[in-house]
């Protein structure tokens, strides 16, 4: 990576991603985890004030030196214990049926090879864990103007964001990789142009 990604794209993540719009957002997606989970694409951890109490530990997995350093004021002031125990969701370093639930936001986007992502990610968690996820991808069928847009901005917005995709079909993706959805809520943003804020939140369970 380039200067521009290593340094410019986390800091732009960190102040987009902890706007008041979306807190509300990262309550909801974090109901329900416990026990020991995974987090992929931690980010800068906006995530962290809004684990469960059921949850005790976290294995996040991030990539970047400065998204990890960006979020130590946060996860000092946590409750679970927080460990970077990873650098690409593509290639976990866990054994099979490791963890009681996994939490992806706004990370499939990104991920060079997002359906290996989600096959590892099915791989860690145990019988009956779930993966909670929030992601931004291809607006839904009915919205075509929308879709228009998304593709149509689709390369800018890797270019500015580090391979960050707008077409991304978001379910499809999860129920190729073996999982099942079990809830989930297809919306749009508040506060941000639809084609960057198609918006699948919900549950899938392996």
């Amino acid at each position: 990576m380039g200067f521009y990604a290593e340094r410019i794209v986390p800091r732009i993540a960190d102040s987009v991603g902890g706007t008041g719009a979306v807190e509300p957002l990262r309550r909801r997606v974090c109901e329900g985890l416990y026990g020991e989970i995974i987090e992929i694409g931690f980010g800068s951890g906006h995530n962290v004030p809004f684990y469960p109490e059921a949850v005790t530990d976290v294995a996040a997995v991030e990539p970047s030196d400065l998204g990890w350093k960006l979020a130590r004021e946060r996860i000092d002031a946590g409750r679970p214990l927080v460990r970077r125990a990873g650098l690409d969701s593509q290639y976990l370093p866990f054994g099979d049926n490791t963890f009681d639930g996994a939490l992806s936001t706004w990370t499939l986007c990104t991920i060079p090879d997002a359906d290996a992502a989600l096959r590892e990610v099915r791989r860690v968690l145990k019988p009956g864990a779930a993966l909670h996820f929030l992601e931004h991808g291809l607006a839904p069928e009915e919205d075509e103007n929308v879709r228009r847009w998304q593709r149509r901005l689709d390369p800018l917005e890797r270019r500015l964001f580090a391979g960050c995709h707008l077409t991304r079909r978001i379910a499809d993706m999860l129920t190729a990789a073996g999982f099942t959805i079990v809830a989930l809520d297809v919306f749009y943003g508040k506060g941000a142009p639809k084609p960057m804020a198609a918006y699948s939140l919900g549950v899938a369970v392996p």
